[in-house]
């Protein structure tokens, strides 16, 4: 788009590489020049919010993320300064892809929503989100506001693999994309349908993979930007239009990034503020926690190249805080409390895959009856789920669970590929608060644990408060301890500290989770009347 306007595979991302070596880029002063300013410190998100696409419309900054297997997917984020961040609704309402994504006898672990691309388009005033699904076809979703709603515009039979679409100045839209071999295709003007596709770019082999595409029209120029996965990011510059022929050039590689023991920032994309300054926001792997969003000035060279601002040869863990017009009004914070009131989830929830809407409600409280029976808390439906926020935090629910039933399980959960949990087991007439751990998937994502009870202790009564925190600074093994009380007040620690693995093949990081299934019949329930995300 005319940027006045600006805006799976296991081997689709490399080792995370080890953060050494300086990239080329011109270097901010240290020190008194930059404390002088208002500042903004990285990462600017501390939660999980992958493969960013950034754009701006008007004065409000928006940007989208992967989210795989959680729906609803393509989280919507808004910001006023490209620092404070909120989410404001999800392009994808529902995994509409297949069975797999009901957990109905498959599931879609590490599939559905990887990069794609959040665009604006001025001549009509709406908001296109475009993406493929599954190595098999390509979905486009529209809406007029990001809080939707969003409905599918088209089906298109190519998957365009990483895409990124851009809104020519004459209205046309193209998307780039592909993964080493760059292509670009134009699609007909109400979006629907491809017209062509070329391709545009064969990546050398010395530099290896390039994909993430990012599509940009400024002052002229054609541009994709593309990520060398997960330690480099290049650019493709054509003065000749959309289909090229393009040029390359290294925009950073192995550069230091702002998270300690975190990777090197990267797939993100560049946006232009109303006063003409220009920035990158790239991820920063930070596993066990997930892939943080981070911010760095940037610059052009005079032949029309973007350089990052780099501070004593890293990506600045602070700068100065962009110059923008005063917000309108605070963002809604990423931490805080959720009663659950309304008739709708907050848009800080999403899913382990789609629910069964039949086993759950809201208003006074979130509602999760039994939806599943299994022993596989990976097969339960209707367990939601809500990032972490780092670099440490707390999650605490309030539970009504006299409406359980023998053989039900319920709780709360640090979930990735290997998951622990407190929570509930009602057997025999008897209700226990445990500490389960060792559920586990393999490398294929298939269960080989469904858990060991390893702590327990009687549960009277039919409430009771549990607790979470989670340490997911990025490097060694980070634990996760839990615990619970029955006044609200007065917590007791219950089993070991949970170590939380760091492996980035899950793609997605850790997550905080309430579920409910049962082990032998439908037809309990649970009610959460209060949860809390909350930072030391």
């Amino acid at each position: 788009m005319d940027l006045s306007w600006t805006q799976q595979s296991f081997t689709r991302r490399r080792t995370l590489a080890a953060a050494t070596g300086l990239a080329a880029g011109a270097l901010l002063p240290p020190g008194p020049a930059l404390a002088t300013a208002a500042q903004y410190t990285n990462p600017v998100i501390w939660q999980d919010f992958a493969d960013i696409d950034v754009l701006r419309v008007g004065d409000t900054y928006y940007a989208s993320a992967s989210t795989m297997h959680y729906s609803p997917g393509a989280p919507v984020l808004r910001s006023y300064d490209l620092v404070n961040w909120e989410i404001a609704g999800h392009s994808v309402p529902v995994l509409d892809f297949g069975a797999k994504y009901d957990l109905n006898g498959a599931r879609g672990y590490v599939r559905g929503i990887w990069a794609s691309s959040l665009a604006y388009r001025p001549s009509n005033r709406t908001f296109y989100w475009l993406g493929q699904i599954d190595f098999a076809r390509t979905y486009l979703y529209t809406a007029t506001a990001v809080e939707g709603p969003w409905n599918r515009l088209t089906t298109i039979s190519t998957p365009y693999y990483d895409a990124g679409l851009l809104v020519d100045t004459d209205d046309t839209l193209y998307v780039a994309y592909g993964n080493t071999t760059i292509s670009v295709a134009q699609l007909s003007p109400d979006g629907r349908n491809q017209v062509r596709t070329q391709e545009v770019f064969r990546t050398p082999s010395s530099v290896g993979t390039l994909e993430g595409a990012r599509f940009y029209k400024i002052n002229g120029q054609y541009y994709v930007f593309l990520t060398r996965p997960a330690n480099g990011q290049y650019i493709l510059k054509s003065s000749s239009g959309p289909f090229g022929p393009y040029t390359m050039r290294q925009v950073l590689l192995d550069l230091r990034g702002p998270i300690p023991g975190g990777g090197v920032p990267h797939q993100g994309g560049l946006v232009r503020t109303q006063s003409g300054a220009w920035y990158y926001m790239a991820f920063v792997d930070a596993y066990p926690g997930g892939r943080m969003p981070a911010l760095a000035p940037v610059t052009w060279t005079a032949d029309g190249w973007p350089v990052v601002q780099l501070v004593n040869g890293a990506w600045g863990t602070t700068y100065p805080s962009p110059a923008v017009p005063a917000p309108p009004r605070q963002v809604t914070p990423m931490t805080g409390v959720d009663t659950f009131d309304g008739t709708t989830l907050k848009p800080g929830w999403e899913w382990n895959h789609n629910p069964d809407n039949t086993k759950w409600s809201v208003g006074n409280g979130l509602t999760l009856r039994t939806a599943t029976v299994t022993h596989d808390l990976y097969w339960a439906r209707n367990t939601l789920t809500h990032r972490i926020q780092g670099p440490t935090s707390t999650a605490t629910v309030q539970l009504d669970h006299s409406a359980m039933r023998d053989g039900d399980r319920a709780g709360l959960a640090l979930l990735r590929d290997s998951s622990a949990w407190i929570g509930l087991k009602r057997d025999g007439g008897a209700t226990r608060v445990v500490m389960v751990t060792g559920l586990t998937m393999d490398s294929n994502w298939n269960t080989t644990g469904t858990g060991t009870e390893i702590a327990s202790a009687p549960a009277s009564g039919g409430r009771i408060w549990l607790r979470a925190n989670a340490d997911i600074r990025p490097g060694t093994p980070r634990p996760g301890t839990f615990s619970y009380s029955t006044d609200g007040i007065t917590f007791t620690r219950l089993g070991p500290a949970f170590s939380l693995g760091n492996d980035w093949r899950f793609f997605m990081g850790y997550r905080f989770a309430l579920f409910n299934h049962a082990t032998q019949a439908l037809g309990g329930a649970v009610r959460v009347t209060r949860f809390e995300l909350s930072t030391p």
